[in-house]
């Protein structure tokens, strides 16, 4: 589940519990709205959690070079996101 359906699940939720005042015969609409909201939260923490730790790794290289010569350094940086 992405970020944007966890927000529409909330959203949802809290339009059905705290907004309609309309009953239907068998479901309770309040119970719903409170499930979709906390389904839509839950989303949205794992979301946080799953892609909010980003990954960065650094490699720093040296090759070997003739006598005389400079050693190249070459670096690479990769950002996750």
């Amino acid at each position: 589940m992405r970020l944007g359906t966890s927000i529409v699940l909330l959203a949802l939720g809290a339009i059905l519990t705290f907004a309609l005042n309309v009953s239907v015969s068998g479901v309770d609409l309040h119970v719903v709205g409170w499930i979709l909201m906390l389904a839509g939260a839950l989303g949205i923490i794992l979301e946080l959690a799953v892609w909010g730790p980003r990954q960065r790794r650094v490699v720093t290289r040296t090759d070997g070079y003739a006598a005389g010569e400079v050693p190249v350094r070459r670096s690479t940086t990769e950002e996750t996101y």
